[in-house]
């Protein structure tokens, strides 16, 4: 009996238009470093501190505490430029699944490699929440716990959040390697989507236990 879903928010129930990709990128470069297309993406789904510091070393650069702290800055100015050219939206059924869980007692949480001050402010824009009983029970963001994915802590916190205590009673479910990687980190049922950068044949090469379309098709396998 699954009693919490918890998903990603970028890429896996909100399209930004891969917006945080093109972020990320761009501001570890403005430290005078390159990347590539393939190195953002292995961070996608990872607290966005971390990424930008792994980003800078693999850059050849130096990831001084100054340095980071600027880029993240810069990270944050320049997602939202991006969301103010191009909003973000809620991915296709994504709504209408939370309101068929909630319906029959699952609890919805999000879990993201944004900071809560990143998070909210999206958050905002799509008029989502965990209060007024809106779409959602929990959000938990990767600066809340010891460290975002691939570790379990997001994943763990909505439990505590939400009163679930059996990892059996859990799904966890992304776009990216990152977030298959907690999903079995912490114990649950994996679930990959491809409303974000990969296919299937990408996802399916990592550890899961479904592959779907689309978090639109979660209320299915509960059925």
């Amino acid at each position: 009996m699954i009693k919490l879903v918890a998903c990603d928010m970028a890429g896996t129930t909100i399209d930004e238009h891969g917006d945080v990709y093109v972020a990320l990128a761009r501001c570890v470069e403005e430290t005078g470093v390159t990347t590539t297309p393939e190195a953002v993406q292995e961070w996608m789904g990872a607290d966005k501190v971390e990424a930008i510091t792994a980003l800078i070393q693999a850059g050849g650069g130096t990831a001084d505490p100054a340095t980071i702290s600027a880029a993240f800055v810069r990270f944050k100015e320049l997602l939202v430029e991006l969301y103010d050219a191009n909003p973000p939206v809620a991915l296709e059924g994504v709504e209408e699944a939370f309101r068929d869980l909630r319906s029959k007692g699952v609890k919805v949480a999000l879990t993201t490699g944004f900071s809560r001050d990143v998070a909210e402010p999206l958050l905002e824009r799509l008029g989502w929440s965990v209060h007024d009983d809106n779409l959602l029970d929990a959000v938990v963001c990767s600066d809340e716990v010891a460290a975002g994915r691939p570790a379990p802590h997001m994943i763990h916190r909505a439990m505590e959040l939400t009163g679930v205590q059996d990892v059996r009673a859990v799904i966890a479910a992304g776009d990216t390697v990152n977030d298959l990687a907690a999903a079995n980190n912490a114990g649950v049922t994996a679930v990959g989507v491809l409303t974000g950068k990969l296919d299937r044949e990408a996802l399916a090469a990592h550890p899961h236990h479904h592959i779907l379309d689309g978090v639109k098709d979660i209320p299915a396998l509960l059925s």
